[in-house]
């Protein structure tokens, strides 16, 4: 199929990318613009810089969009700006809605990472649905990322992916409000222990799994403001979502910041 391009390799990308390279595929990213850290993540994935988006556009039939879910719209302007006309994969967590819009300006295929960065089999899945999902998901062959192509048109991937972070991020900050509320009464050990009794290998029973959400809350914030708009889409009340945003954005501050001590993130809170 040629080249593949990411944009732009974060965490994620870096690492869904070097797992495309160790497969076989040659894969670019576009150094403009773009940091120190995400130079070092490129180059140890084996993946090749070009200097510009339209270079980029120029030499890879397929383009991987994996970004934070507030830049996936812009990022995907960009690309349809450089007269693109291969297979756009938009993988972020935005909205069904959002997904169909880009889809309106690029060839698009929806998909929905779920999971860790890819590090190993049975960590990462990435969906897939549209058109040419099934020729995306080949590319992922002989990859630590299974590719599993639904029957649904774009959007369907994207609804998968955030129908599942809502359930599974919003417990965090569910635990998270729980135990600011209980730590304000002087009774989070008293709380910590009933949950391990009730509520046995979950967020509220694990509070040090806390701490790694903290670094991730600057992405998870804007995710969930993306599942309140899914949720409003079809009718459901979205104030879940719009308040798990809320005390996501309060740990801004730990952008990349491993392991933050519980007792930081709940200081945040108040």
């Amino acid at each position: 199929m040629g080249p593949i391009g990411v944009l732009h390799p974060g965490a994620m990308g870096a690492a869904v990318g070097r797992e495309l390279v160790a497969a076989g595929h040659t894969v670019h990213w576009v150094t403009a613009g773009r940091g120190a850290n995400t130079h070092r993540r490129a180059e140890a994935a084996g993946l090749l810089p070009v200097a510009t988006l339209d270079e980029l556009a120029s030499i890879c039939p397929v383009i991987l969009s994996v970004c934070p879910p507030a830049t996936a719209s812009s990022v995907a302007s960009a690309v349809a700006a450089t007269g693109f006309d291969g297979r756009y994969v938009d993988a972020n967590a935005i909205a069904p809605s959002r997904v169909r819009e880009i889809a309106r300006a690029l060839p698009t295929v929806d998909g929905g990472i779920v999971g860790p960065p890819p590090g190993g089999p049975g960590r990462t899945v990435v969906y897939l649905s549209g058109a040419d999902a099934a020729a995306i998901a080949a590319l992922f062959d002989r990859t630590a990322v299974e590719a599993r192509v639904l029957s649904g048109d774009v959007g369907s991937a994207s609804a998968l992916k955030l129908a599942f972070s809502a359930y599974n991020k919003i417990t965090f900050a569910l635990a998270a409000q729980s135990y600011a509320l209980a730590d304000a009464h002087g009774v989070r050990d008293e709380l910590e222990a009933l949950a391990g009794a009730k509520l046995p290998d979950t967020p509220l029973a694990e509070p040090a799994s806390l701490g790694g959400v903290g670094e991730r809350a600057w992405r998870w914030a804007p995710e969930m403001r993306e599942i309140a708009a899914a949720a409003t889409e079809v009718g459901l009340a979205p104030g879940v979502a719009e308040g798990a945003a809320a005390l996501f954005a309060r740990w801004d501050a730990f952008k990349d910041v491993p392991d933050v001590p519980l007792e930081r993130l709940l200081d945040e809170l108040r």
